[in-house]
């Protein structure tokens, strides 16, 4: 009679299923975000072209930032969109997500209009906004001649160039409308009617209710779209107004994308992106601060 021996079978922890799970995620990050964040500082210390090992130059590459005045232009253009870009969009996702929290057939097209332009390519996305600005046969033009105003060559105006860039942008703010949505829809409706039983309006509901319970997603809203603004305007910068005119829609990206694969500069365009990721994060920590002061005086008052 053959003897049986219990079957053993390795049940780990509930940390070491989590540890494992992790463990692919972790590892593509660290090859594929650390490592090259690492690399990008170090050589942001070297002359490198490409061509020839890197060769230490201490700080030098940081003091060229002083007397490069297209730096200095793209800096400037970087940190305007930021600034006029990044509360839009927010406040846009914020505005919609408010508008369109109904149920129903309509308002369910609406929700899926406003997310379209987000999954459409981005030099697909360019290209239609180069059909719809087109100084000639441009649908935006062509309306306003139906009203009997002369039209406008968006694109190669300096201040109406840099409001197209902006605006093609916005439009695509559908994860951030989804975000926004999904908190809204988390917040209880016990809460609202309550407060309504009790006499405050619409306007009272929201300030002292809505708003504090979206904090978070609007921070993490703000600091997504800090982060991508650096990404977002590179294609569309370049395709639509080819960085022009004037030096008026070039930003950040552009100037390293020249530097490390138009002039082969790879130590001063490593550089320059550690600069993006100090700016970046310096940015989001003074949105931190400025957040967590607001929740002090919110328990004050």
């Amino acid at each position: 009679m053959r003897r049986s021996f219990p079957l053993r079978l390795f049940h780990p922890s509930y940390r070491t299923q989590l540890v494992l799970l992790l463990l692919p995620f972790l590892l593509g990050v660290f090859v594929l975000i650390l490592l090259p964040m690492a690399a990008t500082f170090l050589l942001g210390f070297t002359d490198y072209d490409l061509f020839t090992a890197p060769r230490w130059n201490n700080f030098a590459n940081f003091g060229h930032w002083l007397v490069d005045q297209l730096f200095q232009r793209a800096l400037y253009n970087s940190a305007w969109f930021i600034l006029i870009a990044v509360p839009l969009r927010v406040t846009g996702a914020l505005v919609l997500a408010l508008l369109l929290n109904r149920s129903g057939r309509a308002f369910g097209f609406a929700r899926a209009s406003v997310y379209v332009p987000t999954i459409i390519p981005e030099v697909a996305y360019a290209l239609v906004w180069l059909l719809i600005l087109n100084p000639g046969f441009g649908v935006v033009n062509l309306a306003l001649q139906a009203f009997g105003i002369q039209g406008v060559p968006w694109l190669t105006i300096p201040f109406t160039a840099r409001a197209s860039v902006v605006v093609m942008w916005l439009f695509q703010l559908g994860e951030g409308f989804i975000l926004m949505l999904a908190a809204l829809q988390m917040i209880s409706h016990e809460m609202l009617e309550n407060a309504a039983v009790d006499g405050a309006n619409r306007w009272q509901r929201f300030r002292h209710i809505v708003l504090p319970l979206l904090v978070p997603t609007l921070l993490l809203l703000s600091f997504r779209d800090i982060a991508l603004t650096f990404q977002g305007v590179f294609v569309t910068g370049l395709l639509t107004t080819e960085n022009g005119p004037y030096y008026t829609t070039y930003f950040l990206p552009h100037y390293i994308f020249d530097e490390a694969f138009g002039l082969f500069r790879y130590g001063y365009a490593s550089a320059t992106t550690a600069l993006v990721y100090v700016v970046t994060l310096a940015i989001v920590a003074g949105q931190v601060l400025a957040m967590r002061r607001w929740f002090r005086l919110e328990e004050l008052d």
